[in-house]
């Protein structure tokens, strides 16, 4: 059935007996329009775009489409025959049920307000139309069809859009923004709760973008910012939805995925992108992430619970030295309440005077003599007793308290050097803190007139991430440092991204090689012997010396020796030193130290100590967890145990691992895993997957996040039965002070 001509559609209609138009008086008023007139009349409305026109068949074909409704769709030139309407006009962006406006049509009413959008033509040219149309009966009554009109609603359609994007997306980077992602997480974890799902959050900050902000304008940040949207976009690769919450922090949302091996190396991917250099219309700059990581249901079963979790996780980790994630753990409550109480002592142990240094010697290979000190941080309290300088310093960064602490070790520093031979230099370590801090080059300058101590002996050690911030303080920072006649040391150099052309023309006097360039070498298997040579010839091409921190064996300085590395540091020569040690040692006359692997020198092996849970069988046990690596542990507390036994080690916040006893010393059992663990993003492993509270609310639980404790409704045991015999820690096994027996 072709389309019925528009003039018939429109024909005029005449009552029971009324007489033709010929037959009234022509002096007399019309009734009606004559067919010409209406056409006329609906034809410039349809031009002018106020209203167009549609008609179907009974059947649901078109028998009438305005002009600009076929042009829209693409059929100016191509007919409407046998087409039904539905296949023309479908609900705006596939919203709703496509087959809306057929159901209309077959419930054969009348109906209006109904939003369509033409399909079938160019993209640019598509219109989004208001519908409405009532059914047609001929003259037995019998349904023919139906008849409508269309108002064009585009223009307004697609503002309200844009506002809609608008509240939904941040206006810079084009991500969700805080309220769509609030949505998201909240509709997200309900529906997850009814399917028994997991579903992890990222908490991202960005590391010294406030630098880059400040030196180099607003414009740069936000060019900055927008950079790392798109790193961002290309790092999580669709997993899941990333959102900008404001300023410099962003969240990742990723559903299905709690494996903690994947999620850890989507956060390396994430701080390694983005912690490569930018370029910004004012020049190059470098910043870096720290991310914080919590999965629901593990972490927290509503988005408020989840949010938090996360956070804190986001807090150790920027705690915890920056650049670094961290999964959450019920212990970080405890953790951080501790940081906050470490933060105001430390600012106490300043004003009381409770810090001392120790220096480690710096030895040159060619004769083993002792050519520099580094100074290290000590803090002696009167309740924690010596602090671990891993424990307070990255607390001190994070709260500012190292640039006092900076200034009072660089001023005590030289104090001590000036009473040092000559020939010997004092070597302290920068945080970036501390050379971005107002006024750093000024503090050097005016300690070395104070203390008279020639700028020559005295050597700055400036780690990647301090060049990696903005260049043009960073570049200023170092003319001015090199001015003064100090010497500069590029540290842990090869572990970062610092780019050849800037380390040619960078004032350094020497490359200190990192220690974990060393960790991996002994097998060689990856050529990294090669790769630190290359690294030597490098320096020397540029005319700069090398040192090697962290050698704690004589087999690796074996190996040192022949790359002509210049000088060396770790136990294989000394640990680090008081000054009443160093006074003794230079009043023998010149220092020498021959490399040992003997007694105190050696590296202290890391031990891990803390209670655990072991359940076998219908029995749960608490030893203690001695050792610790991927694939296995020591643990103690149980005798009797033979080779071979299976366990199941609990290690709280529902971590379980399974375990089979390979070694048995008495009272002690080394143990393998059945799967190894993983990084927890701070230098300590976890369980790949945690159990499940879905699986504890089935047994009758109230679902909720899981705390720290051994796992709920684990067997228990009494002592007594066929177990194993229970010990607590052996009298003679080592212990970490203040541990309980």
């Amino acid at each position: 059935m072709g389309a019925m001509p528009f003039s018939d559609l429109f024909k005029p209609r005449r009552t029971a007996g009324e007489e033709p138009a010929a037959a009234r008086p022509v002096a007399a008023a019309p009734a009606r329009f004559d067919s010409a007139e209406k056409l006329g009349v609906i034809e410039d409305l349809e031009r002018s775009g106020v209203s167009w026109f549609w008609a179907t068949d009974a059947a649901g074909r078109v028998s009438y489409l305005s002009d600009a409704i076929t042009d829209a769709c693409g059929r100016a030139d191509l007919g409407l025959a046998d087409l039904p309407l539905q296949s023309l006009l479908v609900p705006v962006s596939g919203e709703g049920d496509r087959r809306s406006l057929g159901l209309k049509l077959g419930t054969r009413k009348a109906f209006g307000n109904l939003l369509v959008e033409t399909t079938g033509g160019d993209l640019a040219r598509q219109l989004v139309l208001r519908l409405g149309g009532r059914p047609v009966l001929d003259a037995a009554g019998e349904f023919s069809g139906f008849r409508g009109s269309a108002v064009d609603v585009t223009e307004d359609f697609r503002s309200e859009e844009e506002a809609s994007r608008l509240a939904q997306f941040d206006s810079l980077t084009g991500l969700a923004n805080r309220h769509r992602m609030t949505q998201r997480i909240d509709a997200t974890l309900a529906a997850f709760r009814a399917s028994k799902r997991a579903a992890a959050l990222f908490m991202l900050d960005l590391d010294r973008f406030k630098q880059v902000n400040d030196t180099l304008g607003h414009a740069a940040g936000d060019q900055l910012l927008q950079q790392v949207a798109e790193r961002l976009q290309g790092a999580v690769a669709g997993k899941g939805e990333i959102g900008r919450l404001g300023g410099d922090e962003f969240q990742v949302l990723i559903p299905d995925l709690d494996d903690r091996g994947e999620l850890g190396e989507v956060a390396k991917k994430i701080i390694t992108m983005l912690s490569q250099p930018y370029s910004v219309r004012e020049g190059r700059c470098s910043i870096g992430c720290s991310v914080g990581i919590a999965i629901a249901p593990y972490d927290g079963v509503d988005r408020e619970e989840l949010t938090r979790a996360a956070d804190l996780a986001l807090y150790a980790s920027k705690n915890g030295g920056r650049g670094q994630f961290r999964f959450y753990a019920a212990d970080l409550e405890h953790e951080d309440n501790l940081r906050k109480r470490m933060e105001s002592d430390l600012a106490d142990a300043i004003e009381a005077g409770d810090f001392t240094l120790e220096y480690e010697p710096l030895v040159a290979l060619d004769g083993n003599r002792v050519v520099a000190l580094e100074a290290r941080y000590c803090w002696e309290d009167e309740e924690r007793g010596r602090v671990a300088t891993e424990s307070f310093l990255p607390v001190a960064e994070g709260s500012r308290l190292i640039v006092p602490i900076g200034e009072w070790a660089l001023r005590r520093a030289c104090q001590d050097a000036r009473g040092w031979p000559e020939s010997l230099r004092v070597t302290l370590p920068v945080s970036p803190v501390q050379f971005f801090s107002n006024g750093f080059v000024d503090r050097v300058a005016e300690v070395l007139e104070e203390t008279e101590l020639d700028p020559a002996r005295l050597e700055l050690q400036l780690g990647e991430a301090v060049i990696q911030g903005d260049a043009g303080a960073v570049d200023k920072g170092l003319a001015a440092l090199f001015k003064l006649g100090v010497r500069l040391t590029l540290d842990h150099f090869g572990g970062g991204f610092t780019s050849l052309s800037y380390l040619r023309r960078a004032p350094f006097s020497a490359l200190r090689i990192a220690p974990t360039f060393f960790e991996p070498t002994m097998g060689d298997d990856q050529g990294d012997m090669q790769m630190i040579g290359a690294l030597v010839q490098l320096a020397r091409t540029l005319g700069m010396e090398t040192s090697a921190s962290g050698v704690h064996a004589l087999s690796l300085l074996d190996r040192l020796r022949p790359l002509g590395i210049d000088c060396v540091q770790g136990f294989v020569f000394s640990d680090a030193l008081d000054s009443d040690a160093v006074e003794i040692a230079l009043a023998a006359g010149e220092w020498t130290i021959a490399p040992t692997d003997a007694g105190n020198q050696r590296a202290s092996r890391r031990t891990v100590f803390r209670k655990i849970g072991v359940i076998h069988t219908d029995c749960y046990y608490e030893v203690t967890l001695r050792n610790l690596s991927r694939s296995g542990a020591m643990i103690q507390g149980l005798e009797d145990v033979p080779v071979g036994t299976q366990f199941v080690l609990d290690f709280g916040g529902g971590q379980l691992a399974v375990a089979t006893v390979k070694r048995v010393m008495d009272d002690t059992q080394g143990v393998e895993f059945e799967q190894e663990l993983v990084d927890d993003g701070a230098g300590g492993l976890v369980t790949r997957n945690r159990v499940s509270p879905y699986a504890l609310a089935a047994a009758g639980l109230p679902l909720q996040s899981l705390g720290s404790g051994k796992v709920a409704g684990a067997p228990g045991s009494d002592g007594t039965g066929e177990g194993f015999r229970q010990f607590k820690l052996s009298a003679s096994a080592p212990r970490q002070p203040g541990m309980a027996a």
